[in-house]
């Protein structure tokens, strides 16, 4: 991993996983206030929760968490993974980014392009032929990041409420 600008990117560990949990459920928060109905709520504490989740990550050969930190600060952080053949998405064999987060004041410094940079060469390394994300539709900030570093749509999510 490394570090440029101020921001370092590098493996997360168990000493992370308070600032994944909030980092997590911020995440959680934000996807549930573009629609509430779509995206699970948060619920009563979803730091503990989140982090558990991302915690439980950090040991699997087939995941990725990275954190980016500026001034020993935890300031994102980015959830890749191996997914296997997939018949009920029509996919082989691919690289996710399941999550990626900044905090507010940290963007526009780097970070998140360079967590994803890391992501993709990590799964580079893996041996994946390609790599692909899920943005929440009104996220156009997120949406203008991962096409500035090649992702293209590919597949758009319909919801009917029943």
């Amino acid at each position: 991993m490394g570090s440029t600008d101020a921001i370092t990117i590098r493996r997360a560990e168990p000493l992370d996983i308070p600032a994944l949990g909030r980092l997590g459920a911020s995440l959680m928060r934000i996807h549930h206030g573009f629609n509430e109905r779509r995206f699970m709520s948060p619920g009563e504490n979803p730091e503990a929760g989140y982090g558990a989740f991302l915690g439980g990550q950090l040991e699997n050969p087939d995941m990725l968490v990275l954190v980016a930190e500026r001034d020993d600060v935890i300031v994102g952080y980015v959830w890749a993974a191996v997914e296997p053949e997939s018949y009920k998405e029509l996919r082989a064999r691919a690289g996710y980014i399941h999550d990626i987060l900044v905090t507010d004041d940290a963007r526009g410094a780097g970070a998140g392009a360079h967590l994803i940079e890391a992501a993709v060469d990590w799964l580079r390394e893996q041996g994946m032929p390609r790599v692909l994300l899920w943005t929440a539709a009104p996220n156009d900030r997120a949406r203008k990041l991962f096409e500035a570093h090649g992702f293209r749509a590919t597949m758009i999510e319909m919801t009917r409420e029943l």
